[in-house]
């Protein structure tokens, strides 16, 4: 899978780019603040419709044309899928609403036929990698969440449809927990919500252990020849609804030992995530929110059995991100059968000689790559030679 066209219309800083892109390694070379990271982002927005730096959709538009009340911001790309060539267009869209102001919308175009946003992510694949990703591994509990979802929802269009119908159904229990608590009511109006939380959050659920499981095999090799066999890499799936049962009147210990939970099915977690509910219910109603399933969810990364998002050093941090996006790069692979499009902004320059050695060489076998930096000689004269140099500067992409 690669790209072969680019095309963009006030898309952030862009007020318009439209060029080929060439298969193998491309090198954008530009200094800051030119519109590298953007490019990337279109490309990313493209397979995921989720954009790493914008909160909100109204952002993408370039902030000139925003300033009318008809504005539209466009990415369309054609793209080989195996044997067919495919063009896919994002359509982000301010419009006045009748009221004196201004709504935004979204539409999504897959080969010039309108389609769900759910029937084209993932169409075009794409694995990101930003020195920012740092806080994968050592931020919040829902960096992590968000990076399973975007990587899970680029190859399973149940997960996607479940990870939607479940948000919709946590902000309707969540509203009615609220209710009953400040102004009474039957709590068995949470049977329907609790229903769908159950169903749609065992999907989300088994998907990740799954994944996880996958993810970790693929993470451990990678991170295994990058410290030359010094130090062993494990992903620790802690869900906030665990299908496991502690054995009664026994402790639970955080122990860096293999857990398999894919021996449970999705209807046994359903119907395990429900009673939790159900027993947890009087809590939940004096707090206002629900406490338990998978928007609680969380990842630890330990690396011979320290826990880096507490302990690691940025080298540390950094060798595990780097594990696993190239275990990313090959999940997608296996799941699809295409190799992803791989993006990678500034990321040699966080790099030792070593490292950015060994990510170069694993580049080799793969259809395309993206690659920004101010500094080209951070590249070998022989990748240089082989790929394609770009020069980005306000907005404009010359080969």
């Amino acid at each position: 899978m690669y790209l072969t066209h680019l095309s963009l219309t006030n898309f952030r800083s862009f007020a318009r780019l439209d060029s080929d892109v060439s298969p193998g390694v491309n090198l954008i070379v530009g200094n800051n603040a030119q519109g590298k990271t953007t490019l990337l982002e279109a490309i990313y927005y493209l397979s995921t419709l989720t954009s790493f730096q914008a909160s909100q959709q109204r952002e993408l538009i370039n902030f000139l044309a925003a300033r009318q009340p008809l504005a539209v911001a466009r990415i369309e790309a054609e793209y080989q899928r195996g044997e067919r060539t495919h063009h896919l267009e994002v359509r982000v869209i301010q419009e006045p609403n009748g009221n004196g102001g201004v709504r935004v919308r979204r539409e999504v175009l897959l080969d010039r036929l309108k389609r769900k946003s759910s029937e084209v992510i993932g169409h075009l694949n794409a694995v990101l990698f930003l020195p920012r990703m740092f806080s994968i591994v050592a931020g919040a509990p829902a960096e992590r969440r968000q990076y399973l979802n975007l990587t899970i929802t680029q190859v399973d269009p149940r997960y996607t449809a479940a990870l939607s119908a479940y948000n919709k159904a946590l902000s309707q229990r969540n509203a009615l927990l609220k209710q009953i608590n400040e102004r009474g009511g039957d709590p068995g109006q949470l049977d329907y919500w609790d229903e769908l939380i159950a169903q749609n959050g065992a999907t989300l659920i088994a998907a990740r252990i799954q994944t996880l499981m996958e993810l970790e095999d693929l993470a451990a090799i990678a991170h295994s020849e990058l410290t030359h066999g010094a130090e062993r890499l494990r992903l620790i799936y802690r869900p906030a609804y665990d299908p496991l049962t502690d054995p009664a009147n026994q402790l639970s210990l955080p122990l860096d030992a293999p857990i398999d939970r894919r021996g449970y099915s999705e209807g046994e977690i359903a119907a395990g995530l429900k009673d939790a509910l159900q027993a947890a219910r009087r809590e939940e109603i004096a707090r206002g929110m629900t406490t338990l399933g998978p928007h609680r969810d969380d990842l630890h990364f330990l690396s011979n059995g320290i826990d880096l998002g507490t302990y690691g050093s940025r080298g540390q941090i950094r060798t595990a991100l780097l594990a696993l996006k190239i275990a990313e790069i090959s999940w997608l692979k296996k799941h699809t059968h295409f190799w992803p499009v791989v993006l990678l902004d500034e990321v040699l320059a966080e790099l030792d000689n070593q490292r950015r050695a060994d990510l170069l060489r694993r580049l080799a076998n793969i259809r395309q790559a993206l690659l920004t930096t101010t500094d080209l000689s951070l590249f070998s004269p022989r990748l240089i030679d082989s790929g394609t140099i770009w020069k980005i500067a306000d907005g404009r992409l010359e080969r």
